[in-house]
């Protein structure tokens, strides 16, 4: 806690000297990686915001560079008013205290979903996509291994059998080879990779949401930032709905002459195959923030993915792999959620 303080006092110190006056920052939102975000109230009423990213563990660079990118295709972004690399601090203009996720709710969920499919398509467009990490089978097999490692091995490991973990075993290797099959022949785009309600601001800008948390975009299947938009970690859609958003979306895309597949239910199929590889990673995350960086609260969603998994196990019977893999590991799932969310 000790070094966390002294990166905060040297925070406020640098943002002072840029600011030309002094500022004392408040909290202004939490992250699930190491980075801080600190709220100064200036003289004249105005707000920025103090960006703490140890750039030891967080690729600040990248994030530069993406706001950049996404501020040229007339996205709505945070500005970089000062960036010092070398001990990761930034200062941003404040975009507002509302997220998406904050905000949306029956009423006015179709508005605020128009808005982001508009802006979704924008940025898949628009973005310059020239140099970024490509989102090969290399990366999308790296994040699979999440879930076995992290969610299996350590979260469920004390209460699988060894037959159970070796059944799940051989059943993960060939789910994967049937998702990365179909991953890898999707057509490519600018990817944010996080493209969800916790990361879309109400913005003053007429029907356009603000884009945050960007820095680990890639170049990559078209079909990703929309499974991310409807099937979001935090929020969940009746099936109806996310296929109605889907399609208007696709249908965006195709007027846009995005790479998406040319029949609306095959790209539900490369949207049901990118979602269960995203489902699993971000199983496989949640136990990893969980078990090494000490931040639980992620884990208590872990039902929420389940459920995202067997609606397309249902729909795909090609999938049986993933049917049997659900079997095996539902019935332990909300029991153990609802231990962590005791602690």
């Amino acid at each position: 806690m000790l070094a966390k303080d002294k990166r905060q006092q040297a925070l406020e110190q640098w943002a002072s000297s840029q600011l030309g006056q002094p500022v004392v920052g408040v909290p202004a939102s939490t992250d699930a990686s190491f980075r801080r975000y600190f709220r100064y109230t200036l003289a004249d009423q105005r707000s920025v915001i103090g960006m703490d990213a140890p750039p030891d563990t967080e690729n600040n660079p990248a994030f530069v560079d993406i706001a950049q990118r996404l501020a040229q295709a007339g996205l709505t972004v945070p500005e970089i008013i000062a960036y010092e690399q070398a001990q990761g601090f930034l200062l941003l203009s404040d975009l507002g205290t509302q997220t998406y996720l904050q905000a949306i709710n029956a009423d006015n969920a179709q508005v605020l979903m128009s808005d982001a499919i508009q802006a979704l398509v924008t940025m898949q467009t628009h973005t310059a996509s020239a140099g970024l990490p490509a989102y090969d089978e290399a990366l999308l097999s790296k994040e699979l291994a999440l879930f076995p490692e992290w969610y299996i091995g350590r979260h469920l490991n004390e209460h699988l059998s060894p037959a159970a973990k070796a059944e799940i075993s051989s059943l993960f290797n060939t789910l994967s080879q049937q998702l990365l099959t179909n991953i890898s022949a999707q057509g490519r785009v600018f990817v944010h990779r996080d493209y969800m309600p916790r990361n879309l601001m109400l913005s003053d800008a007429e029907s356009k949401p603000a884009i945050i948390d960007f820095q680990d975009a890639v170049y990559g299947p078209v079909s990703y930032d929309p499974i991310c938009l409807f099937k979001d970690a935090f929020i969940s859609w009746p099936e109806p709905q996310v296929q109605a958003w889907l399609q208007q979306y696709w249908q965006q895309a195709v007027a846009a002459q995005l790479p998406v597949a040319a029949q609306f239910e095959d790209f539900l199929t490369d949207c049901d195959y990118m979602g269960v590889q995203r489902h699993l990673k971000v199983l496989g995350i949640f136990a990893r923030i969980h078990y090494r960086d000490g931040k639980p609260q992620y884990l208590q969603d872990a039902p929420r993915f389940i459920a995202y998994l067997q609606t397309v196990s249902e729909r795909r019977p090609e999938l049986s792999s993933l049917t049997s893999l659900l079997a095996i590991i539902s019935p332990l799932v909300n029991p153990l959620a609802s231990k962590e969310q005791a602690q």
